[in-house]
């Protein structure tokens, strides 16, 4: 059997230094998403996404570093996590691209909240919430096939405070300067003497916690002065210059700028002597940059066209680049990309971005990524013809545990649901005989978080979070034009669709509106003329016309689908939702600890209107629901250990045919029907197990016991039957996912091939579910969705 990953989607973490950007080896930029790393190539012309996800790390990856190699062939990729551990990857191209963990260290006492590298040399340096920062050696051979790290020394900071950013940078050829800051509002400067660090300085001036520091040359020789860049939780980014020698630099003529009014004042130029064992230095405060409204995460710098920019990243949705004015030497941002602050008091329901948390140069210097509040990346590249900065397809993904998945009717997209309120729709998009796969809609942007979500139809699902109730939505106008022009999907609904949905300020369901011409002045319908037209309500057509797959901007805005139906009826958070597969009903359970709670409820898909009386036989939560492909049966399994299969009595009414209290010895937790020439159905239970069985009469007959080595959370089978084969996938608590292949005569002989676990995700997987409607009987694709973030897709040749 041929397993190969073609999709995975993941977000990234919201923390300043969970991402870095090769700039020598792979060329790869690397993120932490939940406790696994992912590597990307933001500049792949084929538009990839992400190559592999490494999983070893056991929680959130907060520090995220490459070592510079001085290689084009090889990665050496330092991280940190709240598990403590530091890990070494070494990463080739050979014979494909591939990551090996080399090395876990176990030093810090707390999360690792920093790592800093210094270009040159073998040393780097990391810092966690014990409040201390270890100085390393990496010691490796020539193609660092073996590497290792020495400890050389623990600084414990003091006053305590916890290094949210480090530096490091060399002074001369016999020192090395490492500034440290974090939850305190100063900088300590340490200097090596002898190989050994200690405090040299201590910089005053910022207001708040320091969350980014960064050395640059003011140009690219050696002998030019140092530039640190501070940036902080007080909106301002501070300059400081290390100069050699006794004599103080020139004072900045920026200082005296009438323009920074009472700021002036508080702008000390205290002269802070430090002494390496050859020289000795000052440090001097150089400039003050303005301009951002909120918290700046992240500040770095890159020599660029002969000059020396900086790019900074802030929660007020931008990302700015500063450079020095030729004439007057005052610091000016040139270029400011992201989100017009207009929109800054919105909350996300309507769209805010949440602030931009980690923003990267590109190896060189030609493109900028940044991630945001969404776990999903911007890419802009320069174009030097125009000398503009223009916005790139970039990777989106789940930033919370994806809790449930579905195909479209004729498998044309994927729905997604999440922990992290939102719904999102991939498909493929198809250019020049190339296809990738893309976020192309977030129809749904909630406030609770969602379970479990099914299609009615090609342009309707319906889906359930933790709030008793189930929504259902319809396809908008726009998204199906995209998906038409971008994926070949025809538009399929049969009614006449709205051309999108928002979001009202103060409300969770998502309303149906126009969209507008361009050139249409924006009026008020009704007589009261104080009464201003919300923006949000309003959707202009070429917001709508894209030519290729949409940016976060426009998923976290424009392509929501509108609610037209709410399903009440149970008391506690839905955990399961199954529709017919003729689309005529829809069948739901909650969350329950009693039999009047347990109940299945079946809603007809026409009128909306619940079919009573509910199914009673669970005494605990139902977990899962399937219909048979004839819609004769529905199963249902729950946390009470049985299994009960309901028969179709009339048109839309089930009654109780089959029940099992003992199914498994512990809860049953997914269940999926095998339709064969003879009803066949399978259970996958917290036993460790998978169980196959077979209707015949009135009594249903256990075939076959698969075992597992960790419990198992999910199974489905392919529905078709292939060359009167059964084909199903289970999954794990542990992220493994085993594929059975069987003989329909003879279903208790059982072969089972494993995935091999560097393309498995690395928690418990949720749901698993076969694509419908492929042509070719041995080549399959199968999704996967798991509790670390990641919706996978893999392509099975049998």
């Amino acid at each position: 059997m041929n397993i190969l990953v073609e999709f995975i989607s993941v977000g990234g973490n919201r923390n300043p230094a969970a991402a870095d950007w090769d700039t020598d080896g792979l060329k790869l930029l690397a993120f932490g998403a939940d406790n696994c790393v992912a590597l990307w190539n933001p500049l792949d012309s084929e538009l990839q996404g992400v190559r592999l996800l490494l999983s070893g790390h056991t929680k959130a990856v907060n520090a995220v570093k490459f070592f510079p190699t001085g290689s084009s062939n090889t990665s050496i990729l330092i991280t940190g996590s709240a598990d403590h551990t530091l890990r070494i990857w070494h990463g080739t191209l050979d014979p494909e691209l591939q990551f090996k963990q080399v090395k876990v260290i176990s030093e810090h006492q707390n999360p690792i909240s920093r790592i800093s590298t210094l270009r040159g040399s073998n040393i780097f340096a990391t810092g966690a919430s014990d409040g201390t920062v270890k100085i390393w050696k990496l010691i490796h051979d020539a193609d660092f096939t073996e590497v290792d790290a020495d400890l050389l020394q623990t600084i414990t900071l003091s006053p305590k405070y916890f290094p949210l950013s480090l530096a490091l940078a060399a002074l001369d050829e016999s020192s090395i300067i490492l500034a440290a800051a974090g939850t305190r509002s100063t900088i300590q400067i340490f200097l090596s003497k002898n190989g050994t660090f200690g405090l040299a300085a201590t910089l005053t001036g910022h207001e708040g916690w320091i969350r980014a520091l960064a050395f640059t040359r003011e140009a690219n020789d050696p002998n030019d002065d140092l530039i640190l860049a501070s940036a902080s939780q007080d909106k301002y980014i501070r300059l400081w210059r290390v100069h050699k020698g006794e004599e103080l630099p020139a004072i900045s003529s920026a200082l005296n700028d009438p323009a920074l009014g009472v700021l002036g004042k508080s702008l000390s130029n205290k002269a802070h002597r430090i002494e390496s064992e050859a020289t000795k230095y000052s440090i001097t405060f150089e400039a003050l940059l303005l301009g951002h409204e909120d918290w700046i995460y992240t500040a770095s710098w890159r020599h660029r066209d002969g000059k020396l920019q900086l790019l900074s990243t802030s929660e007020d949705n931008s990302l700015s680049i500063w450079e020095p004015d030729a004439s007057s030497g005052v610091w000016v941002c040139t270029t400011r990309l992201g989100e017009i602050s207009a929109q800054k008091g919105s909350t996300t329901a309507t769209g805010s971005a949440g602030g931009f948390w980690i923003g990267l140069w590109s190896p060189d210097g030609n493109s900028v990524v940044c991630l945001g509040r969404t776990g999903s990346w911007r890419v802009w590249a320069h174009s030097h013809i125009e000398d503009v900065w223009m916005q790139q397809v970039a990777i989106t993904g789940h930033v919370r545990e994806v809790t449930s998945l579905c195909w479209s009717r004729d498998g044309s997209y994927l729905l997604s649901t999440s922990s992290d309120q939102t719904t999102r729709l991939f498909s493929e998009w198809k250019r020049d005989g190339r296809s990738s796969w893309h976020e192309f809609s977030r129809p749904q942007i909630h406030g609770y978080d969602l379970n479990c979500i099914d299609t009615i139809t090609d342009a309707q699902f319906i889906s359930g979070a933790d709030e008793k109730l189930l929504r259902v939505f319809d396809e908008p106008k726009g998204v199906a034009e995209i998906l038409n022009k971008l994926c070949n999907i025809e538009t399929r609904s049969s009614i006449e669709l709205p051309d999108a949905a928002n979001i009202p300020v103060l409300g969770l369901s998502n309303k149906a509106i126009q969209a507008v011409d361009d050139d249409t002045a924006l009026e008020n319908e009704d007589a009261d003329e104080r009464e201003a037209v919300d923006p949000a309500s309003i959707v202009k057509k070429s917001t709508l016309d894209l030519d290729h797959p949409p940016f976060e901007d426009h998923l976290a805005r424009h392509l929501l689908w509108p609610e037209t139906e709410k399903l009440y009826g149970h008391g506690y958070e839905i955990s399961a939702v199954a529709t017919s597969c003729d689309g005529k009903l829809a069948a739901t359970a909650c969350r329950a600890s009693s039999i009047d709670h347990a109940v299945i409820r079946l809603y007809d898909t026409r009128e909306w209107l619940e079919i009573k009386p509910p199914l009673k036989a669970h005494s605990l939560t139902v977990t899962a629901l399937q219909f048979s492909l004839d819609d004769k049966y529905l199963l249902s399994v729950g946390r009470d250990r049985q299994w009960v299969v309901w028969e179709r009595t009339a048109d839309t009414i089930y009654g109780l045919a089959i029940s099992n209290p003992k199914g498994h010895t512990r809860m049953i937790l997914d269940a999926s029907w095998a339709l064969l020439e003879q009803p066949i159905f399978l259970t996958a239970s917290r036993d460790k197990s998978v169980k196959i069985w077979q209707i015949l009469g009135k009594e249903a007959h256990l075939k076959t016991t698969i075992s597992s080595t960790s419990p198992v959370t999910a199974v489905e089978s392919y529905v078709r039957s292939v060359q009167d084969k059964l084909i199903f996938a289970y999954g794990t608590e542990r992220g493994e996912i085993a594929i059975g292949v069987t003989e329909a005569s003879a279903v208790d002989q059982v072969q089972i091939t494993k995935l091999v676990e560097t393309i498995c995700p690395a928690r418990t997987i949720n749901e698993l579910v076969w694509r419908p409607n492929r042509v070719d009987d041995r080549k399959h694709q199968l999704a996967a969705a798991s509790d670390d973030g990641s919706v996978r897709i893999y392509n099975i040749r049998l």
